[in-house]
């Protein structure tokens, strides 16, 4: 009794489905494995900033509105 044949949605390979297979069982090994992109994360940093910034001055405006003159 052999593993399961299945067959890959992205390069339509035939491969064995394994108990340790990471990722998604109708991908491959080689198409499974993540995409290295450094920009994805710097870009994520900056966007989290942003939205840091964007919340501080929103409680800042509500504050504001809220006690007048404070």
């Amino acid at each position: 009794m052999g593993f399961p044949k299945r067959i890959c949605v992205v390069c339509e390979e035939e491969f064995e489905l394994r108990p340790n297979h990471a990722g998604y069982a109708n991908r491959c090994v080689q198409c499974n494995e993540p995409e290295e992109d450094d920009r994805g994360a710097v870009a994520g940093a900056a966007s989290f900033e942003g939205k840091r910034e964007a919340d501080e001055a929103r409680r800042r405006a509500i504050k504001d509105m809220l006690y007048p003159g404070r």
